[in-house]
């Protein structure tokens, strides 16, 4: 049986906050790591991979093309930032911290913007497409920001000292985005750099791909020598072109708005619910990929297997159908195994397991 699919690209705009007296014309950006630059520190409080993701990556094409620094397509054209993402609005709800990633001085913050999608709002009025934010002036032309973090949750004021870890305010929706994150941009001089590679945003040549990057295989892609994160911080953000956002069943034909409200999660399901469905959120499908989903009832028999495919490279994909129930009257009482596999040609990309209890 085919499992539906939804796909969607994830949106977000980074757009600076304005710098008082900012130059017209900015002066020559760094060709490789120079001497003053900041050694940067994770800018989430949560566990990447687990609790947030890397959802996009500067753009490295400075053509009309998209391609992050490891020859992926965890990007959309232009993108200036790199977005942590939360899984769901209610890990957004329940907050999760937006820290410094450097020492430095708060120079300029922006709250009060509504934390809503874009797909509802419309867009964000024009300069402000990067929500509620902070930037920090780490010193010799280097600043950082934080952009569409959660309205009533900035902790800082211009002039504050902050240090590497100093909570900022906590991860967001407000501006142009339609999912939880924090686009996080570094830039020197008025120019925008990507943090992995040390390399100004949008110029010189994209990276050289030995394979079609749609199609490639990048887990544990190296971290390029002129990174600007710091040995802690590589040691967790190893590049993944995919991920599990979320996955588990539901008490009716799943939706994909419920699921990304964080409706699914967290608490146990009716034993009597009339009907069961099981669903998974993915981020980075690649061509080609096939994600298989099963359910295992309280006795350790299979209760379904469902596939689908990936027809083209997508930033997110939903996949849901219904469990047919064996026999008449309740679902058995007990613990309840979703698993989830994503596989790439013969790879087994991941396979993950989520448990659900039904009462």
């Amino acid at each position: 049986m085919r499992v539906p699919v939804h796909y969607r690209w994830g949106f977000a705009a980074l757009v600076f906050l304005p710098s008082a007296g900012a130059a017209q014309s900015p002066a020559a950006p760094p060709t490789a790591l120079l001497p003053g630059a900041p050694v940067l520190e994770l800018p989430v409080r949560c566990r990447i991979g687990a609790e947030c993701f890397v959802q996009n990556y500067v753009d490295a094409d400075p053509g009309p093309g998209m391609q992050d620094f490891a020859c992926g397509r965890l990007t959309y054209d232009g993108h200036k930032g790199t977005d942590f993402r939360l899984p769901d609005l209610e890990a957004m709800r329940r907050g999760v911290a937006v820290v410094a990633a450097a020492p430095g001085t708060v120079a300029r913050v922006r709250d009060g913007m509504e934390d809503v999608s874009i797909r509802q709002s419309g867009g964000a009025p024009a300069g402000r497409e990067a929500g509620n934010a902070v930037v920090v002036d780490h010193g010799n032309g280097w600043e950082t920001q934080y952009s569409h973090l959660k309205r009533g949750s900035i902790a800082v004021r211009p002039g504050d000292r902050v240090e590497a870890g100093t909570p900022l305010a906590e991860v967001g929706l407000s501006g142009n985005t339609e999912f939880p994150h924090v686009d996080f941009g570094i830039r020197h001089d008025g120019h925008t750099l990507d943090p992995y590679t040390g390399k100004e945003a949008g110029t010189g040549e994209a990276p050289s791909c030995a394979v079609d990057q749609g199609a490639a295989d990048h887990e544990d892609a190296p971290m390029p020598a002129g990174t600007l994160w710091s040995d802690t911080a590589r040691r967790t953000l190893a590049y993944r072109p995919s991920a599990l956002l979320g996955a588990g069943l539901a008490p009716e034909a799943p939706k994909a708005e419920v699921a990304r409200d964080g409706g699914y999660g967290g608490k146990p399901l009716p034993a009597n619910a009339p009907t069961l469905g099981v669903w998974a959120e993915l981020m980075g499908g690649r061509k080609g990929d096939r994600v298989t989903l099963e359910v295992t009832g309280p006795d350790g028999r299979r209760l379904s297997r469902n596939e689908g495919a990936v027809p083209r490279p997508l930033a997110v994909l939903f996949f849901g159908t219904e469990v047919k129930k064996q026999a008449a009257g309740s679902w058995p009482p007990g613990p309840y195994r979703v698993t989830v596999t994503l596989r790439h040609g013969d790879e087994t990309v991941f396979r993950e397991e989520r448990r659900v209890e039904l009462r």
